[in-house]
């Protein structure tokens, strides 16, 4: 990490020079330390690698798995409007939190696949896609009825975020961003404010993940809109 760690710690002799070396180093496994320092490209990114090893307790496998998704690029990256609908903590902690991009390729679907196929193979891999989405993340549920002004209403999926304290709505969409999605997703975090939300929970936030999006289309959309949201998209999906 040649030196340019600022982290408190011993010091460490090497040709004859001294370079701080920090002790939470010493809470990584040799052989992860070899595979962020072959994998890594810098200081910054080695760092995030390591955080992230010890927050979660990563075994060598899924810091390899993290790595390959391109995590440290790829985390905080969607397109939200969290720094004017959230408070600051929360809502810097949501943004760090949300991908911009999400790597389904484990899964495997019909060339001509909908949402409710896309659905319905993420929550048979629940468990892996729990691990693409990041720390914090609990499954409630698929297909959540809602009863507003008498008439059922359907979320395709359902989280709740440890972390954040709150309902994550989370809707899919096998085509690329419609501004007209931002006003059902909107819809449906109010919904889940009024009717699950308990006084303990922060604001539930939304969240819409797509084949493809333009950001300047995304942004236009959420302008007005006063519940905190964000839109990201997916790859990789194996097609048989």
């Amino acid at each position: 990490y040649e030196g340019q760690i600022n982290t408190h710690g011993s010091k460490l002799n090497q040709l004859g020079s001294e370079l701080p070396f920090p002790s939470v180093f010493a809470f990584v496994p040799w052989m992860h330390h070899v595979l962020i320092v072959q994998k890594c490209k810098t200081v910054k990114e080695a760092l995030f690698y390591i955080k992230r090893t010890i927050e979660n307790s990563l075994s060598r496998n899924a810091l390899d798995n993290i790595i390959r998704a391109d995590m440290y690029h790829s985390v905080g990256t969607a397109v939200t409007n969290f720094d004017q609908q959230l408070p600051v903590p929360q809502g810097k902690l949501a943004q760090e939190l949300l991908k911009g991009n999400y790597d389904l390729g484990f899964i495997t679907l019909p060339e001509e696949y909908d949402e409710e196929a896309l659905e319905t193979a993420i929550e048979q891999r629940m468990t892996r896609f729990l691990l693409e989405l990041g720390e914090g993340w609990a499954f409630i549920g698929r297909q959540k009825e809602i009863i507003v002004s008498g008439k059922p209403r359907r979320i395709d999926l359902l989280f709740y975020h440890i972390y954040l304290r709150c309902y994550v709505v989370l809707e899919l969409k096998a085509r690329p961003f419609d501004p007209e999605f931002a006003g059902k997703l909107n819809f449906y975090v109010n919904a889940v404010n009024e009717c699950v939300r308990r006084d303990s929970d922060n604001l539930t936030i939304g969240l819409l993940i797509c084949k493809d999006m333009d950001r300047t289309e995304v942004q236009l959309a959420f302008q007005g809109i006063t519940t905190p949201m964000g839109v990201a998209t997916y790859d990789n999906v194996k097609i048989k």
